[in-house]
């Protein structure tokens, strides 16, 4: 109770473009998250807005709205990374970004799953570091050959 409390805290707002993302693909990627963590029991989400540069010809500048008496700013992205246990020991991990926009039905979720480092570049911070590369068993959907089963 007090998780879910916590989510839907003024805290814990950001805004979001309503139709073609909130309403859509990012309640698509929610729907996902929820159904990875009864698939497995035991599972993470990480959420968060990322201010990503556009590149114009040679330079790359990082340009976002502003909202409101207050100026809150506007995230040109949203991430999520989901992390969840196996029965076996090991994780699986998928990470998105989604651009802050309308995004069509057609493009499936798969299309915004990025590599964790790219989020954490994003982000300016690691996410789930405690966690090594070998105890993923999946990411973003592909096994990893790197993945050293707990004993």
């Amino acid at each position: 109770s007090s998780g879910i409390n916590a989510e839907y805290g003024l805290s814990n707002i950001c805004p979001q473009i309503g139709k073609g993302l909130n309403r859509s693909k990012w309640n698509e990627l929610e729907k996902r998250a929820r159904a990875l963590s009864r698939k497995y029991g035991s599972s993470y989400v990480l959420t968060g807005p990322l201010y990503l540069p556009t590149v114009v010809g040679s330079e790359k500048f990082v340009k976002y709205k502003l909202i409101g008496d207050n100026n809150v700013a506007v995230p040109t992205h949203f991430f999520k990374v989901i992390v969840a246990q196996t029965k076996n020991g090991g994780f699986i991990l998928e990470s998105y970004v989604m651009p802050n926009e309308e995004i069509r039905d057609d493009i499936p979720i798969s299309s915004y799953l990025v590599p964790k480092n790219s989020v954490e570049k994003g982000a300016g911070f690691l996410i789930f570091d405690y966690i090594a590369d070998s105890q993923y068993c999946l990411i973003n959907g592909q096994s990893n050959p790197d993945f050293l089963k707990p004993n």
